[in-house]
């Protein structure tokens, strides 16, 4: 098993990630720089990330682009030629380590595309479709955030569910990240419900102007799985019973049945997600309605428009 260090920065994101930050850098060593972007943390986290030798840099987000990832390209002195970004409750895991040893130095790839596997409830599922693949590694310089929402919530100061934009050729990573969170449903559920705040004014933007934002992944069925997912959410805003769907699709469709009872409780939580996504939606709307001085000043529906020009992914933190 080789071991050497790798020109490679990894940057994690990070507020109150105290159970999880130190599995995370642990599993980092490889790379020639860790860097905690924190925003202040009422935790341990930045204590524990020095600790293992990472540098800790405060970050506070005042609204607009950039957030914390794209802020941390623009502001670090990123030395390396590639550049990962992780959360706080991923890992690489050995086998990962070896494929992008191996990756980085073809001369044709800017960017890979890694799985992140889903950890649910102390287990690590094969079945439900929970697992998601995105874009975490790229050369310097190739790769830059999406703009999605004009005014993002301040509570929203990390990209989530914005993705690279990468400027070149897209490669491909078959192991895994470990994606698991040790801080329990109550935060994964938490978590979510700020989500779903932001997915809510992400669509409100889209039905009002027919556009996800100034700068995003196209939407393309027969691009690489970014592109994929992006034109299957286009999708799915115009498909009724959309959150009952989704417990379809992952409870029977893609087996997650066969998880037991955490793969009930996974399916029911994307439902969920998916129909609190459509109550502040729907909220949304009528106090715009309210504010424009009732139905005679309705804004057009564009949602029912062109499916091949939207983006903006389902739900994949953890979705």
């Amino acid at each position: 098993m080789m071991t050497e260090t790798l020109p490679i920065t990894a940057i994690i994101a990070a507020r109150n990630e105290e159970r999880n930050i130190s599995r995370c850098l642990c599993s980092l060593t490889r790379a020639q720089a860790t860097y905690v972007i924190d925003s202040g943390s009422h935790d341990a986290t930045p204590a524990i990330a020095a600790d293992l030798g990472a540098d800790v840099v405060q970050f506070r987000y005042l609204g607009g682009y950039p957030k914390k990832r794209q802020w941390a390209l623009d502001t670090l002195n990123i030395t390396t030629p590639w550049v990962i970004f992780l959360d706080a409750d991923e890992a690489v895991p050995d086998a990962l380590w070896e494929e992008i040893a191996a990756g980085i130095k073809s001369p044709s790839c800017d960017a890979f595309l890694v799985t992140k596997g889903f950890h649910f409830l102390g287990r690590r599922f094969r079945f439900g479709g929970f697992s998601f693949s995105a874009v975490i590694l790229f050369r310097r310089g190739r790769g830059r955030f999406e703009q999605l929402l004009r005014d993002p919530p301040l509570s929203q100061d990390m990209e989530v569910h914005e993705r690279l934009i990468v400027d070149g050729h897209v490669g491909r990573l078959r192991t895994p990240l470990i994606h698991e969170d040790f801080k329990g449903l109550d935060a994964y559920i938490d978590r979510h419900n700020r989500y779903s705040s932001w997915e809510a004014l992400l669509r409100q933007q889209y039905c009002s102007t027919g556009a996800w934002g100034a700068d995003t992944v196209k939407a393309h069925l027969f691009g690489n799985p970014q592109e994929q997912r992006r034109w299957l959410k286009a999708l799915a805003l115009r498909v009724p019973f959309e959150p009952q769907l989704w417990f379809l699709y992952h409870y029977f469709l893609r087996l997650a049945f066969l998880e037991g009872r955490p793969g009930l409780i996974a399916s029911r939580v994307r439902a969920n997600y998916i129909a609190d996504v459509h109550a502040k939606l729907y909220e949304l709307k009528k106090a715009a309605s309210v504010a424009e001085g009732g139905a005679g000043r309705r804004q057009p529906n564009v949602c029912a428009v062109r499916v091949d020009d939207a983006t903006g992914g389902p739900f994949d933190k953890h979705g």
